[in-house]
């Protein structure tokens, strides 16, 4: 293993003969936290989860620095090409020890150093908080990739949900969408053309909320996933029957 990252389409072994000098990862996100100190009284009001009834966080940002094998091309030939494809990009980025996730976000070329037998070239990063699946809820499983241990079939449960006039209830395990505050796609398709009606409940952000879903690919912002209650969806239709998809990548730190 040669602990490669794959910038959008390029891997960093394959493309570039880049080998990172220690094992690369990216560095945890600051938390927000926006306090209020209260004159006269002792220490301060933490409203850093006022607005959302969760932690919120900033970007990851930092380096990571590779040694650059001289003997695969010229120098300046291998600087540009890294240069074109990576500079100020804004590309997805999956680690070879952590296959399944992906991270999004800005990369650029800090610094390139030129030695005898080997190069070193710095690239910085600012990405996203969260890393996310690199498979959908309704994506097909991959045999390669799937983990046996503690893996789940996700397109089982929320791919091409059948749904009739009787109200049918999908409870969800908290460990089904991971960490991260989700806003799912619903994908409707009705025999009626009349649309699903959908009720949403999450009673860890205490939603309680029901809306009809006309045929197509809709987002409702209210819909979150978040929290270690799980959820519960309620889906029926007016008349006819209609197959749903839940659309969404788990999302962890």
């Amino acid at each position: 293993m040669y602990h490669s990252i794959t910038f959008g389409e390029k891997n960093t072994w394959d493309d570039w003969r880049l080998v990172p000098s220690s094992r690369p990862l990216f560095n945890p996100p600051p938390q927000k936290v926006k306090t209020l100190d209260i004159p006269g009284g002792d220490g301060v009001i933490d409203l850093s989860q006022a607005l959302t009834g969760h932690p919120v966080y900033q970007n990851r940002t930092g380096s990571i620095e590779f040694i650059v094998m001289n003997d695969f091309k010229p120098w300046h030939m291998a600087y540009s090409d890294i240069m074109d494809y990576l500079h100020g990009q804004t590309l997805r980025a999956v680690l070879e020890d952590d296959p399944e996730y992906f991270y999004e976000g800005r990369f650029a070329v800090n610094a390139w150093k030129s030695e005898k037998d080997w190069s070193r070239i710095v690239i910085n990063y600012d990405v996203g908080p969260y890393k996310w699946s690199v498979l959908s809820s309704v994506d097909d499983w991959l045999w390669d990739p799937f983990n046996f241990q503690n893996g789940v079939i996700r397109a089982m449960l929320f791919k091409n949900i059948a749904v009739s006039t009787t109200a049918k209830v999908q409870h969800l395990d908290a460990a089904l969408f991971g960490r991260a505050p989700i806003c799912p796609h619903f994908v409707v398709r009705s025999s009626a053309g009349r649309g699903v009606h959908v009720r949403f409940v999450n009673p860890k952000l205490e939603l309680d909320i029901t809306k009809l879903l006309h045929d197509g690919t809709v987002q409702i912002p209210e819909f979150v996933f978040f929290g270690d209650l799980g959820a519960d969806i309620y889906f029926w239709c007016d008349t006819g029957t209609a197959m749903v998809s839940v659309d969404f990548r788990v999302g962890r730190l």
